[in-house]
């Protein structure tokens, strides 16, 4: 699997895939209020594409706010179609 790493800077962050200095899978996110953050976009690149690399990003958001005490909401129609239909995710749901 590959490393998905995270960047934030002030209220914008971003899980990611990088590979040899190119972002080849992203979704960013923001601080939306306090304990908050909005999921807003979900990017794979085509080479990656039905793999599962979403699903992971999304995942990892969920491990990050559950380690941080933080809520999920998502503006990003994957996002939220997998926080939704992931019972799993319902302890992060804002």
């Amino acid at each position: 699997m590959m490393q998905i790493q995270r960047d934030e800077h002030g209220k914008k962050g971003a899980f990611y895939i990088d590979e040899e200095g190119e972002w080849i899978a992203e979704m960013t996110y923001f601080r939306s209020g306090d304990g908050e953050i909005t999921i807003d976009h979900t990017e794979v690149d085509k080479k990656l594409r039905g793999e599962g690399i979403a699903s992971d990003l999304v995942a990892e958001a969920v491990k990050f706010a559950r380690a941080e005490g933080l809520k999920i909401k998502a503006t990003c129609p994957y996002a939220q179609k997998e926080l939704e239909e992931n019972p799993e995710f319902k302890d992060v749901l804002a």
